[in-house]
């Protein structure tokens, strides 16, 4: 649900940017602004500039700026809405919804008034815990013998939960309030004919604070102390924990991250803590599950370098490629991502103990990059040696290279994998391309009579029907668009198809997520300047979410498609033009959406109509040309019988 641009407004204006800086940057006045040293990159004399007039920031050395709203999302890690949630509570104002019924807004109120006294229940919680690995030598010493110190058990907020089944009642007088297990802390069980039972989930374990990237209490894992099992114990889904969305050690990791220019992301909550231990404060890990693309996505908002680090058995292999199917749509041509495999016998923190911290940084710098992987994952097991192999080759890398965002990155990764199948990067895109168009459930939909080519779909036909010479024809092909029309009473619409389809994401960009696979590839795919700027709508979106017209104009500035941008957005006309999207967004939202889904349906249908002429150019050379065409029109003509 979209957040009001009036909203927006009403808040910056609230906030004063000099003080969100302030809580994280030291500045100083200096004439008109203030400055200081710069949070996103190193510096030994202040480049950065914080205006009190403008609400805005500056760095002159790395160029990042923007308002109170940025500055949050790029100094810890939160999305656009977290940042303005996180605001609006600091100045006691609500959060309202563009298309949330009255209803639905208490709800989430009540949502986030549970979150907070959740996080509060836990914070309580860990403090206990704290004071009790004080007074446990078998914890103090468990610790120890892992080579830990105090400082780094400070740092992370390590504790211990004693023995006994309802150790917690001492922390909280009311041991039967439903928060304590709606928070995980809790576990409440009956049997038929039995009275409740009550006991703690957490017993004799030391215990590791999960926290969000704002620093709040959301859960705990819990390791014994002997050989039991579980050897690890994990909170449970709550209203504030989600195990495929949080990872252990990231809020301590944020600094760390930007001066090492990478993260190191583990198995497991010891090695995260014993690598911090040992110098690299830059490790995190997922929490009990496989790695996810919203970890993907959360990891790219601090760093645009990412190594994951499993161990070399067939364990670490099958979750080192769940983590390559997370990776691969965030994996852009800035971005690098790796993969690290130590020997079986060992996980990061016995391989530094007995190497040095050297060697694991040679380890590092020589990791596998996702390029490498993807063609190991693709080829696992095949005989290459044989055409049924290089087959299998070509069906297993399909579904991988096409998760890639387009870039040279891809295009290169095309022509490795073609060689290596022994096609051509042509042949290769066009198999992949047909075997897409010809999926399974697809038929040809019934035609009109002056769309139809006639006779038995030979290529003669099929050219003079492309050429306008066959029934129905004339001077111009029907795959050639017409001119849009204008709608009595609206604005004025761009002259372009692709201009229309970029005004309205870039006005109403929340609409990016529920489009498909095919029509994000279809406008990415696009000629300069149409198809780089909605390149760089997608990774806007997966970097920050969806965004107003006013944060994505502040990041244009030297982009290749700015200009372009400005001008179908109204140039000096911005503000109105965001204000009007953000005023009519409730009563107009389901009639530009469809209008959305109009455009890329007959966008699609003009390039499907293309391919099909191209394909019957190729036919008279390329025999399967032929096959090629016919799919290419199923697909076009099921399309135009949903129109």
């Amino acid at each position: 649900m979209a957040i009001p641009q009036t909203f927006i407004h009403e808040l910056l204006t609230r906030v004063d940017v000099v003080e969100v800086v302030g809580r994280y940057v030291q500045l100083k006045k200096g004439g008109a602004n203030f400055m200081g040293l710069c949070p996103f990159h190193g510096e030994k004399s202040p480049s950065f500039s914080v205006s009190p007039t403008k609400q805005f920031y500056h760095c002159f050395g790395c160029g990042k700026h923007g308002d109170a709203i940025n500055f949050l999302m790029e100094q810890t890690g939160q999305s656009f809405r977290e940042a303005v949630e996180d605001l609006a509570q600091q100045h006691g104002l609500q959060v309202p919804e563009d298309d949330a019924s009255p209803e639905e807004r208490a709800r989430a109120s009540e949502q986030r008034k549970k979150q907070a006294t959740l996080s509060d229940v836990l914070e309580k919680a860990g403090e206990s815990f704290r004071r009790h690995l004080k007074t446990s030598p078998r914890a103090v010493d468990y610790l120890k013998g892992r080579g830990l110190s105090g400082e780094i058990a400070r740092r992370f907020g390590l504790g211990y939960a004693p023995e006994g089944w309802r150790g917690l009642a001492s922390v909280f007088p009311d041991y039967t309030d439903p928060l304590l297990a709606e928070s995980g802390l809790v576990i409440v069980s009956q049997e038929e004919g039995e009275d409740e039972k009550r006991y703690d989930r957490f017993r004799d374990r030391v215990m590791f604070p999960i926290r969000n990237v704002k620093g709040e209490c959301i859960g705990f894992g819990g390791r014994v102390l002997g050989d039991e099992k579980p050897k690890y114990l994990n909170s449970p889904e709550t209203p504030v924990f989600s195990k495929g969305r949080e990872l252990y050690g990231l809020f301590e990791a944020r600094e760390a991250l930007r001066d090492a220019g990478y993260v190191l992301v583990t198995e497991g909550y010891m090695d995260v803590v014993a690598l911090a231990q040992l110098g690299f404060p830059n490790a995190v890990a997922t929490l009990g599950t496989a790695c996810t693309t919203e970890h993907a996505q959360k990891l790219f908002r601090f760093t645009d370098s990412v190594v994951f680090s499993f161990d070399g058995d067939a364990a670490g292999r099958r979750a080192a490629r769940r983590a390559l199917d997370a990776a691969l749509p965030h994996a852009s041509d800035t971005r690098s991502v790796k993969f690290l495999f130590l020997p079986a016998e060992h996980d990061p923190d016995s391989y530094i103990r007995e190497f040095g911290a050297d060697a694991f940084s040679r380890q590092v710098a020589e990791a596998m990059p996702l390029s490498r992987f993807l063609i190991e994952a693709a080829r696992e097991d095949l005989d290459l040696g044989t055409a049924e192999g290089r087959a299998h080759m070509a069906s297993n890398a399909r579904p991988l290279w096409q998760a890639l965002p387009d870039g040279a990155l891809r295009r290169q990764l095309l022509g490795e994998l073609a060689g290596l199948v022994q096609l051509s990067a042509q042949e290769l895109a066009d198999l992949w391309s047909r075997s897409a168009a010809s999926g399974p459930g697809r038929t040809a939909a019934r035609a009109e009579p002056q769309e139809e080519p006639p006779g038995d779909g030979s290529p003669r036909a099929a050219r003079n029907w492309r050429d306008g010479n066959g029934p129905g024809g004339g001077s111009r092909p029907p795959w050639k668009p017409k001119a849009p029309a204008r709608s009595p009473g609206r604005r004025v619409q761009p002259m372009s198809r692709a201009d229309h389809a970029a005004r309205l994401l870039l006005a109403h960009m929340h609409a990016w997520e529920r489009l498909s696979s095919e029509e994000h590839a279809l406008l990415c795919e696009l000629p300069e300047p149409h198809g780089p700027l909605f390149a760089w709508i997608d990774s806007q979106f997966h970097e920050h979410g969806p965004l107003t017209w006013t944060h994505l104009r502040e990041a244009l500035p030297g982009q290749p498609f700015e200009s372009l941008a400005e001008r179908l957005m109204g140039g000096a006309d911005v503000l109105a033009i965001a204000a009007d999207a953000a005023a009519g967004a409730q009563a107009a939202a389901q009639e530009w959406e469809a209008e959305l889904r109009d455009l890329l349906k007959r966008m699609l249908v003009e390039r499907l109509k293309a391919l099909e002429a191209q394909a019957i150019e190729e036919s008279s050379l390329d025999p399967s040309a032929l096959e090629r065409y016919r799919a290419l029109y199923a697909r076009r003509r099921e399309l135009e019988a949903t129109a």
